[in-house]
């Protein structure tokens, strides 16, 4: 998938492509419907499938103090965008002078002028313009007068749960991960680097990977079971862990931190400050909290690497199963 990083980045002459346009936090399923029907009429068509996204999210440009925390941030969300096969995504810094553009500039600027768009896919929902001042009704005017079509798409349900990035935030924050699981069609994850830790992890059970300092969307402070993925790519194999995030309160002052106990030895790849890790959550073992010392904690750590242990077997046996005993 090309990234560009601006309108300016677009190559000239511009194919004509068919876009979705969106913030795409989670990337979710609703988002990954309407990127499908994206994908579908651009192959059908002969045209280029690309997703227009913002960096930084508006509200952190607009109303900072409202601004969520981000379930992708940008390195992520990019990842995500590339395994759905598009070929491109358009990054728009977003600047509050940006931001005050209205609805026709967007549309003659941006859609018309730097896209070339033959067809624009949104959900029922999508505003645009200066205050979000336009929707889905004055998209479809403008792209009769400036000759581009519009599809809108109604809202996804899960489990009778509409799908929406602040959904998926609520769940997560929540605890639900299982519900958030169902609403990304994917368990939610994260994507750092490693620090250096206290080595206290290795002390007390396993090696242990800490993460650099991470301050976008997390579940609940606790004890996971998560899978580790170390490195760039989708062949990079997952490894079996029990994550902590929280303040670690049995070591006073320790401050707070994602760490991940892995559970089969040591990373086979050396790890530097820029090795990508990905922590992914998949169910919750319990709430953090503070032991009477360092070998209550190292007992309470086997006990939950054996439930972990227990989970990674159960999962195994059941994919065996669903494949036939293969």
């Amino acid at each position: 998938m090309h990234v560009y990083r601006s309108i300016p980045e677009l190559p000239q002459p511009m194919p004509r492509t068919v876009a979705a346009i969106g913030n795409f936090d989670g990337v979710h399923r609703g988002h990954q419907e309407i990127i499908g029907r994206v994908l579908e009429r651009a192959h059908s068509l002969g045209a280029q499938a690309i997703a227009v996204t913002f960096d930084p999210h508006p509200l952190a440009v607009l109303r900072p103090d409202q601004a969520p925390k981000l379930i992708t941030p940008m390195p992520q969300r990019l990842q995500l965008l590339a395994e759905t096969g598009m070929d491109a995504t358009l990054v728009i810094p977003f600047t509050r002078e940006f931001s005050l553009q209205t609805a026709r500039e967007f549309a003659e600027r941006v859609l018309c002028g730097a896209l070339h768009v033959f067809e624009v896919h949104e959900g029922d929902t999508f505003r645009f313009g200066h205050d979000a001042s336009a929707g889905i009704a004055e998209l479809r005017e403008l792209g009769s007068e400036l000759h581009f079509n519009v599809a809108s798409h109604g809202s996804l349900k899960v489990r009778g749960i509409t799908v929406s990035s602040s959904e998926v935030r609520r769940r997560i924050v929540a605890g639900q991960l299982g519900v958030a699981r169902a609403l990304l069609g994917r368990p939610f994850s994260i994507l750092s680097t490693p620090v250096h830790g206290r080595g206290v992890g290795t002390k007390l059970t396993t090696p242990t990977i800490n993460l650099a300092p991470y301050t976008e969307l997390l579940p609940p402070d606790g004890v996971y079971v998560t899978g580790v993925r170390i490195g760039e790519g989708q062949d990079a194999p997952w490894l079996d862990a029990v994550t902590n995030a929280g303040s670690r309160p049995t070591f006073d002052g320790a401050g707070f931190a994602v760490e991940s106990h892995l559970l089969d030895g040591p990373p086979s790849v050396e790890l530097t400050e820029t090795t990508p890790v990905e922590v992914c959550f998949l169910m919750r073992l319990r709430g953090e909290q503070r032991f009477p010392s360092p070998e209550a904690l190292r007992a309470q750590i086997l006990r939950d690497v054996a439930r972990a242990r227990r989970h990674f077997s159960l999962a195994r046996a059941r994919r065996v199963d669903a494949n036939g005993g293969s």
